[in-house]
């Protein structure tokens, strides 16, 4: 501290932080093309809990902190952007659930009909598998490896 008190030490803050107006993680927005399909996928298929639903435009389920915003064609979170473009399903960015027992899970949802992007992969942390919602919507299905080792290799699971 100097003579009046102050501490140099420490920076003046004269300006918020240009984050602090972030308060917490609202959600993860998929676009869907039938909300309550959706709603059946992942409260059924991913055992999510339904939080809100107001059909035909919108609804939000959760599992373990994780929120996901359903919106579908009628939601606000859906509307085309100023330049015309439209917000469609699909695309590569993911929700990456953590799993127990990958192969006999992947062996699970393939008998109940579900899609997957690719075959399961291994690598230096796990073993992962990118799934589909019903509308194109990626999902990570992964299971940390216990053993700490690095392993590289595709494994196709029947």
């Amino acid at each position: 501290m100097d003579r009046t008190g102050t501490d140099q030490s420490a920076p003046a803050r004269s300006e918020p932080r240009a984050t602090e107006f972030i308060q917490g993680v609202h959600g993860v927005r998929y676009q869907v093309k039938d909300v309550n399909r959706a709603i059946d996928f992942y409260t059924k298929q991913l055992g999510f809990e339904l939080k809100l639903k107001q059909l035909p435009a919108f609804a939000n389920v959760s599992r373990d902190g994780l929120t996901i915003l359903l919106s579908g064609p009628g939601a606000s979170g859906s509307r085309p952007m100023p330049d015309g473009q439209r917000q469609e399903p699909g695309g590569w960015n993911r929700v990456v659930l953590r799993v127990r027992n990958l192969p006999e899970q992947i062996e699970a949802l393939r008998r109940a009909g579900l899609h997957f992007r690719n075959d399961m992969e291994v690598g230096p942390g796990g073993r992962q598998i990118q799934l589909d919602d019903p509308d194109g919507n990626a999902i990570e299905l992964f299971e940390p490896d216990s053993r700490g080792g690095a392993r590289f290799s595709v494994q196709r699971v029947p």
